[in-house]
């Protein structure tokens, strides 16, 4: 007994000493009027007909969008269903999957344990989970019996391949090369969400023995690389991932509502994943995945690419940290030098486009900003796979989220013309 509480209070000791006082105090999200922060609220309402629109016409069941800027919330409203079906509206606080929003999340985590002095990003990642070994490419596959040869890798893989893309890991059942989809459905590769009882680190050993697409560092491959960073931080903070995301992210921001899985008072607010069938929006079915994972099952995979439920709000708030420099409401999570080398251009020239791809975000570039509407050179973005978007502008300092959950076809224009019409709401 003596023991056990030896070890609770340890821990305890350890979490407090996790995140630090700032010698800045931003103050938290609060709502304010477009004026007061250079919005123009008639562009604004603007912004309210276009979303109302689109769900009066059927082209989504529904959304909530947010926007802030410095620090202000300016726009915060729902629209339409929750459940089509079951007539449940939607409301602010509704909690969505945000599938691959989790990314950004998984990255800041593991560039906290960074700055404590844990690791270098530029380790291979077989130094920590040795079941990595040493890494092969996929050279020859055999369509009829699912059989392959491969090539011993010139590089290793490593953490800063990991964050950012450049592992030559695949994503199994959305991955773009039907090869890999079958190798992961082979090798019994957990992809992006499950009720089954099965645990991080049961996938990622089954994934470190399989080939990769390419040499590590070579090419950017959207990848399962941060599932493998989930179960690495259980191994460099000997916390659960959970745990981990919990004490050292979520608490300090106040993201209350922000789970792997769902406890059971939200239940009620969690949007139901919707399809287009006959011109009606109907539930999602169970596919390789049940839609209900978050509330439902084992409840035991904690993917760091994708498993995370949230609301608007709460991932504003981890946004507005990242604009803040790495500090919230008087607590530091990352210092503003890390914060400039995640957001810094980690690929160099392998996307030849409008955008970079940082250590947790991708990034918008020179380029980008001249062609407009993606916002200014180094506005961080991405997405999920249930049809949320969110953006973050350094330099307007301004934030932008609209949140959907949907699959399959669907006429979805309210991601473009909400960043775009909201850069044309600034107005000052």
């Amino acid at each position: 007994m003596k023991f056990h509480s030896l070890i609770c209070f340890l821990f305890t000791i350890s979490v407090s000493l996790a995140q630090t006082p700032s010698a800045l105090k931003s103050p938290v999200l609060e709502h304010a009027s477009p004026q007061e922060v250079g919005m123009s609220p008639e562009r604004l309402n603007k912004i309210d007909s276009m979303i109302s629109t689109e769900v009066n016409q059927g082209n989504i069941p529904g959304a909530v969008a947010l926007i802030a800027r410095n620090g202000k919330i300016v726009f915060h409203k729902a629209y339409g269903m929750a459940n089509n079906e079951k007539n449940v509206k939607m409301e602010k606080d509704a909690i969505f999957r945000i599938a691959s929003q989790t990314k950004a999340i998984t990255s800041t985590a593991v560039m906290m344990l960074w700055e404590e002095g844990k690791f270098q990003l530029d380790d291979n990642i077989s130094k920590y989970i040795p079941e990595f070994g040493e890494a092969t490419v996929l050279d020859t596959y055999n369509e009829k019996d699912g059989t392959y040869t491969t090539k011993p890798a010139k590089n290793q893989i490593t953490i800063r391949d990991l964050l950012t893309h450049k592992s030559g890991i695949g994503y199994g059942e959305i991955d773009g090369d039907p090869r890999f989809k079958k190798i992961y459905a082979n090798a019994g590769i957990t992809d992006l969400f499950t009720t089954k009882n099965i645990t991080i680190e049961e996938s990622v050993k089954k994934l470190a023995k399989l080939p990769l697409h390419h040499e590590p560092g070579e090419a950017f491959t959207y990848s399962e690389g941060l599932d493998v960073l989930g179960y690495f931080i259980e191994i460099i903070s000997g916390m659960p991932f959970d745990e981990f995301l919990r004490t050292r992210i979520f608490e300090p921001l106040n993201m209350d509502d922000t789970w792997f899985y769902q406890p059971k008072k939200n239940y009620n607010r969690l949007v139901t994943v919707q399809k287009k069938e006959n011109d009606q929006w109907i539930k999602y079915p169970v596919t390789f995945y049940d839609t209900d994972y978050p509330i439902k099952g084992s409840k035991t995979f904690f993917s760091g690419g994708a498993g995370l439920s949230s609301t608007a709000k709460d991932y504003a708030k981890f946004l507005q940290m990242y604009l803040n420099n790495g500090e919230y409401n008087g607590i530091r999570l990352l210092s503003r030098t890390t914060v400039r080398s995640i957001l810094g251009n980690q690929i160099g020239t392998i996307w030849n486009g409008p955008k970079h791809h940082g250590l947790a975000f991708s990034l918008v570039n020179e380029k980008g900003e001249i062609e407009g509407g993606l916002g200014s050179t180094g506005t961080f973005e991405w997405g999920g796979y249930f049809n949320t978007q969110y953006f973050a502008d350094p330099k307007e300092n301004v934030i932008g989220l609209i949140m959907k959950q949907t699959r399959g076809p669907v006429n979805d224009v309210t991601g473009w013309k909400f960043k775009q019409m909201l850069f044309a709401s600034i107005d000052d």
